[in-house]
């Protein structure tokens, strides 16, 4: 009884006593959605201020960049080159199209890995282990099909 008779409330917030709170809710004052309001937009405003913070230093980081470098074009610096080399003839270069396939290959097994994490995890519950080893081998069958395609069609090989 010593936390009311010096001023706190049910919940141990100062000026609580006597005070007509919501019905139900201990602690808050009466005017208790504002209130409540209110500190739920206050702690938006100091990520807010934060976010503000961080794009004005990057404007001035940039803005001094571009105050400080000095500004020299010559028709050297100005032709396009890449890795050192100079341009010669079109820009248009022909591409094999198996590269493509072998990138599009490793995204389906990237995201046969990413799927079996959390199925490791379903199936460690109780309950599920049966269902969830059926699905999951059902849907290697479908990659393992589309392997054998892709191998049979001859793409996997460097030739």
């Amino acid at each position: 009884m010593s936390g009311v008779s010096s001023g706190t409330g049910v919940l141990g917030v100062q000026g609580a006593q006597g005070v007509s709170g919501v019905p139900g809710v201990p602690g808050v004052p009466a005017d208790g959605p504002t209130a409540l309001a209110s500190e739920y937009f206050q702690s938006y405003s100091v990520i807010g201020l934060l976010a503000l913070i961080g794009v004005l230093f990057v404007a001035v980081a940039f803005g001094a960049g571009r105050l400080l470098r000095p500004v020299v074009p010559t028709p050297e610096k100005l032709l396009t080159y890449e890795c050192g080399v100079d341009p010669v003839g079109e820009g248009w270069a022909h591409i094999q199209v198996r590269y493509y396939v072998y990138a599009f290959l490793y995204v389906i097994f990237a995201v046969d890995s990413i799927f079996l994490f959390p199925w490791a995890t379903v199936f460690a519950a109780p309950g599920y282990g049966a269902t969830t080893l059926v699905e999951m081998f059902i849907f290697l069958g479908f990659l393992a099909v589309g392997l054998l395609y892709a191998w049979k069609k001859g793409v996997l090989a460097w030739a």
